[in-house]
């Protein structure tokens, strides 16, 4: 091996190496933006939760008969669903951003690493002996083999996204009307 080629090897050991390292960086950001966000809606979930069970506390002290309890209680539990259906549409949210984020660096990652690996079998096989075309034509065609399922993969993976979006959006609507419909109701 002449001492150019072993150059260009340490060149790109080196650079892949810092891209490995930025993308685990970008890893970790998203991660830790997520933690941040997931704890800040936590916190505010507590609060609100605090504060609504201190007004219904101090509601039942003033409720006079059985009509006033039934109201406090059908209150409560309006309240309360709608609370949860804010909170599991803000968490939905929240992870669904941060799934996306991690999905895009994946893609990223990958396409990075398949243009790297084309790169190498072209300069492979312009400095192969005669002969290893077969070779490198089996390189060729396994890396486009291998592009080929990674973006059906991620297609697929997206379309899967897109029904659980629609579910979840389904889901809570009909939450959302049934619980409008028994607060029309009392």
């Amino acid at each position: 091996m002449n001492m150019n080629a072993f150059a260009n090897t340490n060149e790109q050991y080196g650079e892949f190496s810092k891209a490995t390292i930025d993308a685990a960086m970008k890893f970790a950001q998203i991660g830790l933006s997520s933690a941040e966000h997931l704890f800040a809606l936590n916190v505010e979930a507590v609060k609100v939760g605090f504060d609504v069970t201190s007004k219904n506390a101090k509601a039942v002290t003033s409720v006079k008969d059985v009509e006033g309890m039934n109201a406090l209680r059908t209150n409560a539990t309006e309240t309360g669903m709608e609370f949860m259906m804010g909170y599991s549409k803000n968490f939905y949210a929240a992870t669904t951003a941060a799934q996306a984020q991690y999905s895009a660096l994946v893609e990223e990652r990958v396409s990075q690493f398949q243009q790297s690996m084309g790169d190498t079998i072209d300069k492979l096989a312009k400095n192969a002996p005669a002969g290893s075309e077969a070779f490198v034509t089996a390189m060729k065609n396994g890396l486009t083999a291998s592009a080929t399922a990674t973006d059906n993969m991620s297609k697929a993976a997206k379309q899967a996204g897109i029904l659980a979006n629609t579910a979840f959006k389904n889901a809570t609507e009909t939450a959302e009307k049934a619980t409008k419909s028994a607060a029309k109701r009392k």
